[in-house]
């Protein structure tokens, strides 16, 4: 499976965190992350590369793993 790099928006938190709240796609589009159901150190099994994983959920109930790994961010396509 390939890596799919894409810009994130997002807050930072008092305590340094970043939560994620919408992901941008290369042609523009915009998706809105519903809920961020857990963040934690792993690696991309799918697609190699090791980092901070989040567990977002987007609308419609959809599940993506949202890796911050080397200053980028990317989902595994």
């Amino acid at each position: 499976m390939e890596k799919q790099y894409v810009r994130v928006n997002g807050n930072w938190e008092d305590d340094g965190s970043f939560i994620p709240l919408f992901i941008l796609w290369e042609n523009g589009l915009k998706y809105k992350i519903e809920k961020i159901v857990q963040r934690c150190p792993a690696a991309s099994l799918k697609s190699g590369g090791a980092g901070l994983r989040y567990t977002c959920l987007f609308s419609h109930g959809q599940r993506r793993y949202l890796y911050f790994c080397e200053n980028r961010w990317f989902i595994e396509k």
